[in-house]
């Protein structure tokens, strides 16, 4: 018979399905992909065209939306089994997950909000166009690329934070939390 410190221990490492978990990494794949082409695509300016990194910037955000939405879905559809977190950490990681989902949502639209005040198309794996949000020429979408690019570093700051918290769950409180979203 398995002991209820067992059995509550085995539960927690469940607690995300395989397709959650999938979703989490792609996230975590397009995010990386993401900083690495925006750090080194070339300034976009007036004339500038969507062509090489700033093109590649643009598809991956565009698939970045789509499953970040799906992810988002199935996260309000395949509600996890509840950490075994203390009453302050349960508040400190859902405020912080809550921040995370939203400014995965809020990033990438403000991206795309300025690519259609450019005219740019947006379009999923290349092939399925999303429609302009923002009219070419609005001063209020180019100004979107300016907010687009401040918050994506309080993007990345929140993944900072998400992941000196899985390293403090693994190496401090020594917690089976980080498993639960390993493959």
């Amino acid at each position: 018979m398995m002991r209820s410190d067992e059995a509550s221990s085995r539960r927690d490492l469940m607690a995300y399905d395989a397709v959650a978990k999938f979703f989490h990494w792609l996230v975590v794949v397009l995010i990386a992909a993401q900083f690495v082409i925006g750090w080194t695509m070339p300034d976009i300016h007036k004339d500038t065209r969507p062509d090489g990194l700033i093109a590649w910037h643009l598809g991956v955000g565009a698939t970045l939306i789509a499953v970040v939405v799906l992810r988002i879905v199935w996260r309000f559809t395949h509600r996890p089994t509840p950490a075994a977190l203390s009453p302050v950490l349960s508040v400190v990681s859902h405020i912080t997950h809550g921040l995370l989902y939203v400014a995965l949502v809020v990033v990438p639209v403000l991206g795309w909000a300025n690519a259609s005040s450019r005219g740019w198309s947006v379009r999923l794996l290349g092939l399925l166009p999303y429609p302009a949000i923002a009219q070419t020429g609005s001063p209020t979408g180019h100004a979107m690329g300016d907010i687009h690019g401040v918050l994506a570093w309080v993007l990345f700051a929140l993944i900072a934070l998400h992941v000196a918290a899985a390293l403090f769950h693994r190496f401090v409180l020594r917690d089976r939390i980080v498993q639960r979203m390993l493959p």
